[in-house]
């Protein structure tokens, strides 16, 4: 198979696995390797991610000082913080996908809700921190049902990324600089 074969394929396993409405087969039943398609979803993610931190938030909020972002966002009229932005996405996919989940979660997370709660999502955060040019791969099995489980490490990409996780009320670590590994982004696929 050509790399414009392979290519076109993620393409379309995408878009079936995001506007599927749940109808998509787990992505080993399409001849698309869970790993190749975590690989592809990530890039997605990670791009729509920086995207929206360089360019809006850094942008409004250190550059400019036009908005600030903040997780009292509706209360103070400001910008979504990019990791609620990413939260909202995930619950969105959620609502009328069921063939992947994803989540951004950290060792050192601001929000408890964001903290690793299995076995394999504790040592692929560490390994991601440890090895943040690599990804992790790991089968799971939770509630009966076996997973892929990718997990991705999450960079400070932009001053307003450092600012944030340092300087707020609840952060358990205030040493992040730009580059520096904060958390990880998990996705699970089904295989079973």
């Amino acid at each position: 198979m050509t790399s414009r074969n392979l290519d076109a394929r993620i393409r379309r396993m995408f878009i079936a696995a995001t506007l599927g409405a749940g109808c998509v087969l787990p992505a080993a039943a399409q001849g698309i390797s869970p790993q190749t398609m975590t690989d592809a979803l990530h890039a997605v993610m990670a791009a729509d991610r920086t995207v929206y931190t360089k360019l809006i938030v850094n942008r409004l909020q250190n550059d400019e000082k036009l908005l600030k972002a903040s997780e009292h966002w509706k209360d103070e009229k400001a910008l979504v913080l990019p990791a609620q932005m990413f939260r909202y996405g995930a619950e969105e996919v959620a609502k009328t996908n069921k063939s992947f989940s994803y989540s951004l979660l950290s060792l050192w997370p601001i929000n408890k809700q964001n903290a690793p709660r299995t076995p394999v999502e504790k040592e692929g955060l560490q390994y991601v921190v440890d090895n943040p040019a690599k990804a992790f791969y790991k089968e799971e099995t939770l509630g009966g049902k076996k997973y892929f489980t990718a997990v991705y490490a999450d960079r400070a990409v932009a001053p307003a990324c450092v600012t944030c996780h340092n300087d707020h009320k609840d952060t358990p670590r205030s040493d992040f600089k730009i580059g520096m590994t904060m958390g990880g982004v998990v996705i699970r696929v089904p295989v079973q």
